[in-house]
């Protein structure tokens, strides 16, 4: 009977204690994460100090990953929630490809939407966390193991390549589809005073109006910033051929848990500066107009017609206003542009006030988020298209959000021009409906109030409770 025990106790003991590492103890039913650490195994988790609480403000950790020889580290985020800044400028997590942040940056995460998975080209890895004396959140939970470095030219998966010229491609290619959860950065230097053209073959990716699945990123030097993309592309129609602005290009191709498809192949070479391409442009996702521009008037849009066309598509509705909005006095409904007589949206009719408290607003809400308004434009029908720069997210549901690079955006369609009011610069917090596209939708009623950092406790604890 005592052997009997010993052997349930030390079963008990193993159950428990396997698969943590050292920055992580075992508490029963859940490890308790530490400020940074040392993680040497085969496979664990990572996570931020206190995770599921909210990690500290003011702090700094770092932890260093190191799995098996022979393997890389492939890291996968469960829970991700962070302050949200378009820059990450304030709560942070950075990413290393290997042991110090003199090495190869794999990416700065912050916001609440899971990174794509982050596969490094030797057997270690380094994350550190950054927060500031306000807002913090629930902070992150990753998964790391080891695994088989892709050994075979066909399945290369990202590296640091110094020749004139080459390819990239994604694993598996030609002979089947890339795999789920992959990220591949390539980083290609060529000689300096040269820039490097890349050129598209095959290209088939997972299709999404804004490429938040599986993409490919350009980005101008050594480093992924938003101020440096050139573009991100995805879908099934090939990018135009791209070129850079220095002799240093990082490559990032991201596919996440659900969807594999073909993948795509490029060529790349070095060119002299002032090599005229067409403007990258995907039209399957977002992307991001080049730093030179100059390259785009130089040879393709040569001719009149374009430039003549776009500006005269966006000024004519303006112009005519004063010339022929004076024969429909009798229709006021028309004063602003003039235009033939159009029936006045019922819905605008309505009184400019907000309707509900902000929790019974919450419950019929299907979003609620924070940010601020940097664009207003007139929309289709009278409504307003609005561009925010988001804050957080509270409660997403089907609303599509935009990320280029670390900043993620929302567009919305106002019902009514002038209510909810918004102004362009004020920050909000906004509740409202999303339709069969993915847009959010505000009628007059909808919840809208200023933002402030202090509001964020409040529209977690409602977020928290039930309706």
């Amino acid at each position: 009977m005592v052997n009997v025990d010993c052997i349930w106790g030390l079963c008990l003991f193993l159950s428990l204690s396997l698969g943590w590492t050292r920055a992580q103890q075992s508490n029963y039913t859940r490890p308790v994460f530490h400020c940074g650490g040392d993680l040497v195994s085969d496979s664990g988790f990572v996570g931020s100090e206190g995770f599921p609480s909210f990690y500290k403000p003011n702090s700094k950790c770092t932890w260093r990953i190191t799995v098996p020889e022979g393997t890389v580290v492939m890291l996968t985020f469960r829970i991700f929630d962070l302050e949200a800044d378009s820059q990450c400028r304030y709560d942070y997590l950075d990413v290393y490809n290997g042991q110090s942040n003199l090495v190869q940056k794999l990416g700065r995460f912050c916001g609440t939407f899971r990174p794509g998975a982050l596969i490094s080209t030797t057997n270690s890895m380094m994350l550190e966390m950054g927060s500031d004396e306000s807002t913090q959140g629930r902070g992150f939970v990753a998964y790391f193991s080891g695994a088989k470095p892709y050994v075979d030219d066909h399945q290369f998966c990202g590296g640091k390549i110094t020749k004139a010229q080459g390819e990239i491609k994604t694993p598996n290619w030609p002979d089947s589809k890339y795999p789920a959860g992959t990220s591949c950065s390539w980083l290609i230097t060529v000689e300096p005073g040269m820039v490097i053209q890349v050129t598209f073959g095959k290209f088939v990716l997972e299709g999404d109006s804004y490429c938040r699945f599986d993409y490919v990123a350009f980005f101008n030097g050594g480093e992924k910033d938003d101020s440096r993309l050139i573009g991100k592309y995805c879908g099934d129609r090939a990018p135009q051929p791209i070129i850079t602005s220095s002799n240093v290009l990082l490559v990032q191709f991201v596919s996440d848990q659900s969807v594999t498809l073909d993948g795509f192949f490029a060529e790349y070479t070095s060119v002299p500066p002032g090599t005229q391409v067409p403007t990258s442009d995907s039209g399957a996702g977002t992307r991001s107009i080049p730093p030179k521009p100059a390259v785009k008037p130089a040879a393709p849009v040569a001719t009149a017609p374009p430039p003549k066309y776009v500006p005269t598509e966006a000024t004519k509705p303006v112009k005519p206003t004063r010339g022929r909005g004076a024969g429909n006095r009798g229709v006021p409904v028309t004063r602003p542009n003039g235009k033939r007589p159009v029936p006045q949206n019922p819905v605008c009719a309505k009184a400019c006030k907000r309707e509900g408290t902000i929790k019974t607003s919450f419950c019929a809400s299907e979003f609620l988020i924070t940010g601020k308004v940097t664009s207003l434009a007139p929309g289709p029908r009278r409504t307003l298209v609005v561009t925010i720069s988001l804050t957080k997210a509270y409660k997403a549901g089907r609303l599509i959000i935009t990320q280029v690079g670390e900043t993620m955006s929302v567009k919305l369609v106002s019902q009514c021009k002038k209510c909810p009011l918004l102004r362009k610069g004020g920050s909000y917090i906004i509740m409202g409906q999303v339709d069969g596209e993915g847009r959010g939708t505000l009628e007059p009623g909808a919840f809208t109030a200023a933002y402030k950092a202090s509001h964020h406790r409040l529209l977690m604890n409602i977020n928290n409770q039930p309706c």
